[in-house]
């Protein structure tokens, strides 16, 4: 915990993950120093320290991917930047595609993001399993594959920010939760804790999977739910490459890349209903197995030593809710990422800053991103989503 709590500040920011402190971070950097970021456990206690930690440009959706791009780019020079190693391992991403359909999507999507300047090839099953020899691909119609797509380690990132963020002046109060938000004429004003009470304009949530909860008490109803992802991990397995790029069975969402001399691997589950639950369901690995054994047979000789499980903050899109919202001046929302948030948060978190210094967003258009796309009718499903 950090000090006292200030009696005001100019932004309060909720959510002490990747995206709440890039924001915090972002903003110091613009010049705006009066910034608190407030969280109820600490800096990743939640879904950025529960990430698979994938980064990837593999979008079907023009905002997305440029967010990537701009992410990859900062993920590639945070240590010089940010001063913080991440272990930033660009061994590519791996899509596999099992149906005709997804074929069709593939070339698509293939098409915009090599518009856009993503080095993504739509490769044939022979090429992907040049790419990882012990696939079985007798089921594979095509694949994807970007080289510069990879992971890092999200808690060095988040640290990597609050350091910086506090070197910078920005206070980080690790152990404050946020118990109300105080509207006033149409507007923020202040940010009630447990600790105390915080006089502000501007509000950003960044509470991840609780950001619904955080909308509510400035009386917005913000369509986001929490939904529980689990990841497994073997001991040490040196039967598949040491370059081993993120695989992703498009169909199932079945996924594995190298961790230390294991191996990370992990599945959605379609029947999984929303909640905060965050226990491992140990009778659901089964399952992830029998898809790992499928797919990559020598899975078979693996054993696993862990598994935790997070939570997505999802839409009905599957895409973030980005910026200010209609009704409630002051009030700010960067959540509901569905996945996705870690790999987005350097580009979000100098979006949303610069929303607030400058009241817009100048590197990238996140307008398609907007609140209000739920109240015109303008949602455009994300198809890239684990």
């Amino acid at each position: 915990m950090e000090g006292e709590i200030p009696r005001s500040a100019e932004v309060v920011i909720v959510g002490a993950g990747s995206t709440g402190l890039s924001i915090a971070y972002h903003l110091v950097r613009l010049g705006v120093r009066d910034v608190v970021v407030v969280d109820r456990l600490g800096i990743a206690s939640g879904s950025t320290g529960r990430s698979a930690g994938g980064i990837r440009q593999q979008f079907a959706s023009e905002v997305n991917v440029r967010l990537s791009l701009y992410s990859v780019e900062a993920y590639a020079r945070f240590p010089e930047e940010v001063g913080q190693e991440i272990d930033f391992r660009q061994y590519g991403y791996l899509f596999l595609a099992t149906t005709p359909e997804e074929v069709q999507a593939f070339s698509a999507n293939v098409a915009l993001q090599q518009s856009l300047g993503v080095p993504v090839r739509l490769i044939s099953p022979e090429e992907a399993r040049e790419i990882v020899p012990q696939l079985h691909v007798d089921d594979v119609l095509a694949a994807t594959f970007c080289p510069t797509d990879g992971y890092a380690d999200p808690y060095s990132v988040a640290v990597g920010y609050a350091a910086a963020a506090r070197r910078m002046c920005a206070s980080i109060l690790e152990g404050v939760e946020v118990t109300g938000i105080k509207v006033s004429g149409g507007r923020v004003a202040s940010v009630v804790t447990n600790r105390g009470e915080i006089a502000t304009p501007t509000v950003v949530n960044a509470a991840g999977p609780w950001a619904g909860v955080i909308g509510r008490m400035a009386g917005v109803d913000l369509p986001i739910q929490p939904f529980r992802r689990q990841v497994f991990v073997t001991g040490p397995f040196g039967k598949l490459p040491e370059r081993l790029p993120m695989v992703i069975e498009f169909r199932t969402h079945f996924y594995f890349r190298r961790e230390g001399p294991g191996i990370l691997f992990g599945m959605t589950d379609p029947d999984e209903p929303p909640g905060f639950d965050t226990h491992v369901d140990w009778a659901f690995l089964e399952k992830v197995l029998a898809r790992a054994v499928h797919r990559v047979p020598v899975f078979a000789e693996a054993s696993v030593s862990r598994g935790w499980a997070g939570l997505y903050d999802t839409t009905p899109d599957d895409n973030p809710i980005l910026g200010k919202v209609p009704g409630v001046e002051g009030f700010i929302v960067a959540a509901g990422f569905s996945g996705h948030g870690f790999m987005h948060a350097p580009a979000v978190g100098r979006c949303i800053a610069e929303i607030v210094a400058f009241g817009e967003a100048r590197t990238v258009d996140i307008s398609p991103l907007g609140y209000d796309r739920f109240v015109a009718g303008g949602e455009r499903r994300e198809l890239y989503v684990i």
